[in-house]
């Protein structure tokens, strides 16, 4: 009997990813949404007897998708894809009724495993054919708007990892934004991202990253209104707020995510990365002087801008991941291989 299988996912390269993994031996029609509310169109049309599904969508994301389901008694068993793999995330939607919860990029054994367990599909988990005849994800023959949502995807799955050790470390939950990005010209950057600063004082810290033939710049940027708070969470003996402290913070902070985010880049380009010690942008001052003395000397740069909220806390920041013309080509030949 035929399986019908969802996979709901805002990303086209995501979703391809997700059908390409699917057992061979599993007999199913596959059809796709690229948000919770077509999701839900889809499951009351009989579309869904297994869905798989991301939580950070723009229109109706995961949790509120969940949420429908169960509210609505609709009838589809759901198994969790995500880039964010925090406890409480996992926690809040097996409360809500998904079956079990999947880290990105998808493991074929675990995803087997899994099927298994709840009867679903008991099989080889080999999918070296359904990579020949997966349905395409997408309908796209603009090939930037290809290259920005393979960037994006391998964004998120970066920033889900950098926000699980965060949240181990601070015993907070991470909200985790869609990360926004843009491939402009470098006289451009302040521009795009002027949204991070909101002409707010801020301090920031850069680590430069390469491989061969890929490099880049990490900078995690704070408003210095978040000093305080983050200070308290980070549970330091001296609690009395100066320059020194915010620094330590600043480092510490820029450590975990800055190694989480490159172990994650390495995973899914299949390269070695090693990253300088971190530098000083500033401190306390405008966002627009840090990147303009630090990235005029590239020409063309992808953007990935990534911002962070510990929302109990009252805290904002921002990680902006940054790399030159020379690398965007390359990188997105090395995620074309993951999934063809």
């Amino acid at each position: 009997m035929t399986t019908k299988v969802l996979i709901c996912d805002d990303s086209g390269f995501a979703r391809k990813q997700m059908a390409r993994s699917v057992p061979d031996g599993w007999d199913v029609e596959i059809s796709f949404a690229e948000n919770g509310q077509q999701a839900i169109e889809q499951i009351k049309q009989g579309n869904a007897d297994v869905m798989f599904l991301d939580l950070n969508m723009p229109v109706m994301d995961g949790y509120q998708t969940m949420q429908v389901i169960k509210e609505q008694d609709l009838p589809t068993m759901v198994v969790v894809v995500s880039g964010d793999v925090q406890p409480e995330a996992r926690t809040r939607m097996m409360k809500m009724g998904a079956l079990d919860f999947i880290r990105k990029p998808v493991d074929n054994k675990k995803l087997t495993t899994i099927l298994t367990q709840y009867g679903i599909y008991t099989g080889d988990g080999k999918a070296t054919e359904r990579a020949k005849t997966a349905p395409p994800a997408e309908k796209t023959t603009d090939p930037l708007t290809e290259k920005l949502d393979a960037y994006r995807e391998m964004a998120n799955v970066a920033m889900g990892q950098a926000g699980e050790k965060l949240a181990q470390l601070l015993n907070q939950f991470i909200d985790l934004p869609i990360p926004n990005v843009n491939l402009i010209e470098t006289t451009e950057l302040h521009m795009a991202i002027a949204e991070i600063s909101r002409n707010e004082s801020v301090s920031a810290i850069s680590q430069g990253f390469l491989s061969a033939g890929i490099s880049g710049e990490a900078l995690l940027i704070f408003n210095d209104s978040n000093f305080a708070n983050m200070v308290k969470l980070l549970n330091y003996k001296h609690t009395k707020l100066n320059n020194q402290l915010e620094l330590e913070a600043l480092m510490d902070v820029t450590n975990i995510m800055v190694s989480a985010c490159l172990t994650a880049l390495s995973d899914q380009l299949n390269v070695k990365f090693t990253h300088n010690h971190p530098i000083v942008l500033g401190q306390h001052c405008g966002l627009d002087d840090l990147l303009n003395t630090n990235v005029s000397r590239w020409n063309r740069v992808l953007a990935i801008e990534i911002g962070y909220a510990i929302k109990s806390q009252s805290i904002n920041f921002d990680l902006l991941l940054l790399f030159p013309d020379r690398s965007i080509d390359l990188m997105f030949d090395k995620l074309v291989k993951v999934v063809e």
